[in-house]
């Protein structure tokens, strides 16, 4: 897959796959070099490993997590969780929504995807504050943060120099310190950029099905992209660009769309819809969505890599309709990228469809690397 100024990607390496302890999907609930910090592949349930090993086995009834020494298994359940708790931080005067639980340990920032906010990481907040600071941003223009209008602001506020601009201020100012990036779709492209403009900021990366951006202006046939700018230019200056809209910001179409990207679809309940949909009918968020659908120049996955200089774990949901698992191997052999690890029968957010695979991976790769 050719680059914009780089290199194809590097061939893959052979990666991790988590055993399938997952059903299929119930379709009713629905409508129709290396770093120093390089570490092996993750072992399969039969080959040791030292210090850390992360499995998970068709008969458990969750994933187990071995560390040296271990902790006596019976104390867990007894400890409560963490309360999350929400506040509001003030970003070169807009209002930006977070979440946060924990008071202690190594701190993690938790960055959504497009069209999300940080309530697609309510399964995950409490169970990782256990050890952890954990932190959940609304990224300007989603969720319950401010949406300025692009028009007053200029077409290239809504990039991902902007957003990895405020994650990393988020750590100066609130954070008060360098941070683990826990991130989902787009918003792994929004770590990725941050850690490369503040290195010193970011300990360590976890990507989450990073958006591949697919739509990409270098992505497409020479013969395709006046097309794709005449189509831009319609939805962002006339009224088709509100109709389309309008058209997806219902209930039934906002459970349709998370029905395709998730593989168990008993995972769409009505409490996600109104999740994702609520913080959509704000004033300004119209013109946030067009922006960013027309949004086809920037950074790639491919051309960030490269530049990170700290650790990164990938984990990819294997049944991911938007962003194939297929094509997500090739980042596999970046030198930062410790591990790729295929999540069996899940789709493209599985911090939420399968939070019990995602916690453990995330807590191993920030033991690892506290």
């Amino acid at each position: 897959m050719a680059t914009r100024g780089a290199a194809a990607l590097p061939r893959p390496l052979p990666v991790a796959t988590l055993s399938s302890r997952r059903g299929t999907s119930p379709a009713a609930s629905c409508p129709t070099s290396a770093r120093p910090w390089r570490r092996a592949r993750l072992s399969s349930r039969n080959e040791a490993r030292a210090g850390l090993r992360l499995r998970v086995d068709a008969s458990m009834a969750d994933p187990v997590e071995e560390r040296l020494p271990a902790a006596p298994a019976s104390a867990a359940p007894s400890e409560p969780q963490p309360q999350v708790r929400i506040s509001t931080w003030n970003w070169k005067g807009y209002n930006i929504r977070y979440q946060y639980a924990g008071t202690s340990g190594p701190a993690l920032v938790l960055i959504h995807g497009f069209g999300a906010n940080s309530d697609h990481w309510r399964k995950n907040i409490p169970a990782l504050a256990m050890a952890n600071r954990v932190y959940a941003i609304d990224l300007i223009g989603y969720g319950y943060s401010d949406k300025p209008n692009p028009r007053e602001l200029g077409e290239s506020f809504y990039t991902f120099e902007t957003w990895g601009e405020q994650l990393n201020m988020f750590c100066a100012e609130v954070v008060k310190s360098e941070a683990f990036f826990i991130c989902n779709s787009i918003g792994g492209l929004v770590g990725l950029q941050a850690a490369v403009m503040e290195p010193q900021k970011c300990k360590g990366i976890f990507l989450l099905n990073i958006s591949l951006r697919m739509l990409h202006i270098t992505k497409q046939p020479w013969f395709g992209k006046p097309f794709i700018k005449s189509f831009q230019s319609v939805l962002r200056n006339t009224v088709i660009g509100k109709l389309f809209f309008n058209a997806v910001a219902t209930p039934e179409s906002v459970k349709n769309i998370l029905c395709q990207c998730y593989h168990d679809t008993s995972a769409v309940t009505d409490e996600l819809v109104q999740f994702i949909l609520q913080p959509g009918l704000d004033p300004g968020a119209v013109d946030v969505f067009l922006e960013f659908i027309c949004y086809s120049g920037g950074p790639l996955p491919e051309e960030l890599l490269p530049r990170v200089k700290c650790p990164i774990l990938v984990a990819w949901g294997e049944k991911d309709p938007w962003e194939p698992v297929e094509l997500g191997r090739a980042y596999a052999s970046f030198d930062a990228v410790e591990d790729f690890v295929v999540l069996p029968n899940v789709g493209h957010c599985p911090q939420d469809e399968a939070p019990d695979l995602v916690n453990p991976l995330v807590e191993s790769f920030v033991v690892r690397h506290s």
